[in-house]
């Protein structure tokens, strides 16, 4: 999937994991987001990278996931809520290929006694590399609502499937309640009650459950109070859904046999670890955290830091202001992706860049400045300041704590050199 630097586009990609899925699916439910792609650790991690790169390119945010991942990439596993087609099937299918129409079936048989409408769906029979879905609205007689669930593959015990059923920190995805839970079975169950939009701008709830099994079988299932993901009024106060009737529908057994419906893809290409820095294990969030703020103005006082994701709030006394940084190795290919044609080189070759931006959509006086380096060896680093205490709150202040200098010197200082 190639590499998006669109602003307002990729300031949308972070409001909710399911909806990470259904970016892929097209039709009435069609969002901006983003779905990424990983096919196995290293080249998950490269993947990873990449977004990373997109996002803090021109977004609110360095890769900061919605609700099925992270928000601004965490160090110790940064999300991916969805693979791509190359990853789809992880073992050959032993099961006749489910149907569009059978998925519709499955969904309205599971669902409470109700109206539906709008159903639509695609089958695992339509190919390796096209992800199965259904959706449809739901009116139990209380307003109609949307619902909709996605069937995939994620390797057992991989950074991915933590991710995805690892609650988001609040800091950086707004929500109600989160519980991330292991079943008897040996699955993970997330179940997520949040928004639509981090703002608020809208009052549209999106509630999401995701199961992974402990054979890889990734079902997700996500619901709205509004007869569609966007561009519909809210119909009801909550999604139609309680929090035990979405656990209900996403552990049924009948999308377990689904998945594994889903054939192999023949052009899968096969892992291999090759040496260099995308096998390397990247650096904690605490080690990146410790060496930000060794490199922060002493009259700065760091009064909250993330525990799985890279960012800080400074307080300077004249009010708030949210800080993350991300550190990258193995971006020299995207050079040109990230840095344009007057972007700032070093005598030594290290390329720098400044952009100002309003930070997310909808935020009114939001500030955000970033400033973007890349050496001659791939090696990124990139951090960015807002003058609100995080990235969806109001403005605290006019400006951010730091200046575009001192955001340049922590980038561009030797200390990160230990990371490379």
């Amino acid at each position: 999937m190639p590499v998006e630097l669109n602003e307002e586009h990729d300031e949308e990609r972070f409001e909710g994991q399911l909806s990470h899925a259904l970016h892929d699916l097209g039709g009435g439910f069609d969002t901006d987001r983003t779905a990424l792609a990983a096919a196995g650790r290293a080249r998950g991690h490269r993947l990873r990278l990449r977004r990373r790169a997109a996002v803090a390119g021109g977004a609110a945010g360095i890769a900061l996931v919605g609700v099925g991942g992270a928000l601004l990439v965490p160090w110790g596993g940064a999300a991916e809520p969805l693979p791509s087609s190359s990853s789809v099937a992880e073992q050959p299918s032993k099961t006749p290929a489910v149907t569009g129409g059978r998925l519709i079936e499955a969904l309205e048989g599971l669902l409470p006694k109700g109206k539906f409408s709008a159903q639509e769906a695609r089958g695992a029979d339509e190919g390796p590399l096209m992800l199965p879905y259904v959706r449809l609205v739901y009116d139990d007689g209380k307003g109609p609502g949307a619902v909709a669930v996605s069937l995939n593959r994620i390797e057992p015990g991989s950074d991915q499937a933590r991710e995805t059923t690892a609650c988001p920190d609040k800091a950086l995805v707004p929500h109600d309640d989160c519980d991330s839970t292991r079943l008897p079975d040996g699955s993970l169950l997330k179940l997520f009650r949040g928004y639509e939009y981090p703002d608020r701008r809208v009052d549209t709830k999106l509630w999401s459950a995701d199961l992974i099994t402990p054979t890889g079988q990734h079902i997700s299932v996500s619901e709205w109070n509004a007869a569609a993901e966007k561009d519909a009024p809210v119909s009801r106060s909550e999604p139609p859904l309680s929090t035990g009737q979405l656990k209900d529908l996403v552990t049924a057994k009948v999308w377990r046999g689904y998945v594994d419906s889903i054939p192999e893809d023949p052009k899968k290409p096969t892992a291999s670890a090759t040496p260099g820095h995308e096998t390397a294990e990247p650096p904690t969030t605490e080690a990146v955290l410790g060496t930000l703020q060794a490199l922060l103005p002493k009259n700065i006082k760091v009064v909250e830091k993330g525990r799985d994701y890279t960012y800080v709030v400074l307080d300077d006394g004249k009010g708030r202001s949210y800080l993350q940084i991300d550190v990258q190795r193995g971006m020299g290919d995207a050079a040109g992706e990230l840095f344009g044609d007057g972007a700032e080189t070093l005598p030594d070759g290290t390329k720098v860049g400044f952009r100002a931006s309003g930070g997310d959509k909808g935020v009114a006086g939001a500030v955000m400045w970033t400033v973007d380096t890349l050496r001659t060896d791939g090696f990124r680093v990139v951090v960015s300041a807002f003058n609100a205490a995080t990235q969806h709150d109001a403005p605290s202040r006019e400006t951010p704590a730091l200046t575009e200098e001192q955001l340049r010197k922590i980038a561009l200082s030797p200390e990160w050199e230990q990371y490379r």
